[in-house]
């Protein structure tokens, strides 16, 4: 996957086609428009079966065309109280593209849907990484579930989990990182439960997926970062959830309307710190994905 380039002409004329924008309501300079519901896009009403996260890998291949990847994972908290925050992402999505693209060249994105394991129905929804129009097309495919529960936090790890045991990345071949954005407004989740995860993934697992083992396992091939929503001054998160695990400098507050801006920022900054050079196990030299803990 992750053939093709971003191109502005190709959103507005997939935004009128498919998602029935009105041309004349279209910001020709930056082809970022408004709608009034996050349900004017997310339209699915179950998980589209091309996100199902069961038994699958996603890879982000180097090729002739995008011979230096570097794999974005944008996981979006799809509970209640995210809805502009999506929309947001979704309506100035060629913004986020066209500021990275002026920048950094081969940037691929996978979009992911976050919910909670301990209540929703789909707490992860996992698409293809793509580099081109394809990328709003599977975005538009997540099933915003607006569930959550109460817990106070959502099952944003799941993201971190999924890339460190399902994805396939050419750029850790280069002694590369991949990149980890989470977008949400809640707490951090301690843990995953095994017994759901199991049934999600299809991973067979024996203990619940501790957040703070999972981190040190993913950190080893992902720079992660966390966007807290913040909905005009009103907190929902309690912070020190995040900071007691991400570094201070890798979780940042953000108002909806300056997500776009945020997002490319973290990829362009990611990318040229020297943080981003790693050593990688060849594949050959890695465990399976059974058990808890760090595996690879």
């Amino acid at each position: 996957m992750g053939g093709g380039a971003w191109k502005q002409d190709d959103f507005i004329t997939y935004s009128c086609s498919t998602r029935g924008i009105d041309a004349s309501t279209i910001d020709m300079d930056t082809g970022s428009y408004t709608v009034r519901s996050h349900q004017d896009i997310f339209k699915s009403r179950t998980i589209n079966e091309a996100l199902n996260p069961y038994k699958v890998t996603r890879e982000c291949c180097d090729s002739e065309e995008h011979p230096n990847t570097i794999p974005v994972i944008l996981a979006l908290d799809v509970t209640g109280s995210m809805g502009d925050s999506a929309k947001e992402v979704a309506t100035k999505l060629n913004i986020i593209m066209t500021e990275l693209y002026s920048k950094v060249k081969d940037v691929e994105f996978c979009i992911m849907g976050i919910g909670d394991f301990s209540y929703d129905d789909a707490p992860l929804q996992v698409s293809q990484f793509e580099s081109d129009i394809r990328i709003a097309e599977q975005m538009d495919k997540i099933w915003f579930e607006s569930g959550g529960g109460g817990n106070n936090f959502e099952s944003y790890s799941a993201a971190w989990y999924f890339g460190a045991r399902h994805c396939k990345l050419d750029c850790w071949n280069r002694g590369k990182k991949g990149i980890i954005i989470t977008l949400g407004d809640e707490d951090l989740n301690p843990y995953i439960p095994y017994n759901r995860l199991t049934r999600v993934t299809g991973d067979s697992l024996q203990g619940d997926i501790e957040t703070k083992d999972l981190y040190k396992e993913a950190a080893e091939k992902f720079d992660i970062y966390h966007i807290y929503v913040d909905h005009h001054g009103y907190q929902y998160a309690n912070m020190d959830t995040w900071t007691d695990v991400l570094p201070k400098q890798h979780v940042m507050s953000c108002k909806i309307e300056d997500i776009p801006q945020a997002i490319s920022d973290i990829v362009t900054s990611a990318v040229t710190e020297a943080e981003s050079f790693i050593e990688v196990p060849k594949e050959e030299e890695t465990n399976t994905n059974e058990g808890e803990g760090i595996s690879w």
